[in-house]
C-alpha cells in the first residue's frame, strides 16, 4: 500500500480538471503538502486559494516542455519542501478534430512534448531521489486512446501509446531492482472536464471527474499496476488479439461509434 498521509504530492497540470480534483483528494487524505506545476499561473493561484482550505498548497508556474526549467524548479522544490513522495504526471493536451494530414509539425511536436517527453523528463528528476530513499510512487495519466486507434486522434493516440509503453517498462525496471518505488499507469476514457468538449460517445459513458479522480487515487494507494477506466477497457487488447481487424473495426468503430467520437470535437473554450 502507498500512503498519502504526510507525503509531498506533486501534480502536473494540477490547476484544473482531474488534476485539481486529485489535489483536493490527497489533501483531504492528509498529504503533507500539495505541489502544483502548471503553465496557467492565474488559474493555478485560484486553485491554490480554493484548496488551501484542505491543507498546504504550493504552486510553481512553468512550461514542462522546457527541460531546463523542469530541472531548476525541481531542485527548488526539493530544497524548500524535501523529497516528493508521489508524482502524478497529469498535464496533457489534445489537438483534435484533424486527420493526420491536417496536423502541423507544431501540433505534432507540442503534443509529443507535453504528453510524452515531459512526463519522462520530470520522472527522471524525481526518480533518483525516490530510489535513494527506496520509497515513492509515480503515477502516469495516459489514456484509453493509448490502447485503441481512433481517427482524428492519431497524434494524441501516439503520445499516449508511447506513455503507456514507457510507464509500464519503468514499472518492470523497478521490480527488477527490487525497489519499493512503485509505478502506476492510468488509462481513462474521455473525462468530462472540458478538455474533450464536443466528443460524442455512443455506447460508453463520458466519465464523471469526481469518481474518476477517486479511482486514480485508490489505484495509487493499492499499488495498482495498470488501471483502465472503465474496467471494460482492460479487455481491449484481448479483443484485438482474437478478432480479425475488420471485425474489430466494425464492432468498435461502427457499432460502438468510437471511430466517430471526435467528429464534433471542440475542446476547451478557454
Amino acid at each position: 500500500m502507498t500512503q498519502i498521509k504526510n507525503r509531498n504530492i506533486l501534480i502536473t497540470g494540477g490547476a484544473s480538471g482531474i488534476g485539481k480534483i486529485m489535489g483536493r483528494i490527497v489533501l483531504q487524505k492528509g498529504a503533507k503538502s500539495l505541489i502544483i506545476w502548471d503553465i496557467n499561473e492565474s488559474l493555478m493561484q485560484q486553485t491554490a486559494q480554493e484548496l488551501s482550505a484542505y491543507g498546504k498548497v504550493f504552486t510553481y508556474a512553468l512550461d514542462i516542455t522546457n527541460s531546463t526549467a523542469v530541472a531548476t524548479t525541481y531542485q527548488h522544490v526539493k530544497m524548500r519542501h524535501g523529497n516528493i513522495g508521489i508524482l502524478i504526471n497529469c498535464a496533457g493536451i489534445v489537438r483534435g478534430n484533424k486527420t493526420f494530414d491536417q496536423q502541423t509539425v507544431q501540433d505534432i511536436r507540442l503534443t509529443m512534448e507535453v504528453n510524452t517527453i515531459a512526463p519522462m523528463v520530470i520522472a527522471q528528476q524525481v526518480l533518483p531521489d525516490m530510489l535513494a530513499a527506496n520509497d515513492g510512487h509515480i503515477c502516469n495519466i495516459a489514456s484509453a486512446g493509448g490502447m485503441l486507434s481512433n481517427p482524428k486522434m492519431s497524434v494524441y493516440g501516439a503520445s499516449k501509446w508511447a506513455m503507456i509503453g514507457w510507464s509500464d517498462s519503468v514499472r518492470i525496471e523497478l521490480q527488477q531492482m527490487r525497489s519499493n518505488v512503485r509505478c502506476t499507469t492510468i488509462a481513462p476514457y474521455y473525462i468530462n472536464t472540458g478538455m474533450f468538449n464536443g466528443v460524442h460517445s455512443k455506447i460508453f459513458p463520458i466519465l464523471k471527474p469526481e469518481p474518476t479522480a477517486q479511482k486514480i487515487i485508490r489505484a495509487i494507494e493499492r499499488n495498482t499496476i495498470f488501471c483502465g477506466i472503465p474496467f471494460g477497457f482492460h479487455f481491449i487488447r484481448f479483443w484485438q488479439s482474437v478478432l480479425p481487424f475488420r471485425v474489430f473495426d466494425y464492432i468498435f468503430g461502427t457499432i460502438f461509434g468510437i471511430y466517430h467520437a471526435m467528429d464534433n470535437f471542440t475542446g476547451r473554450n478557454n
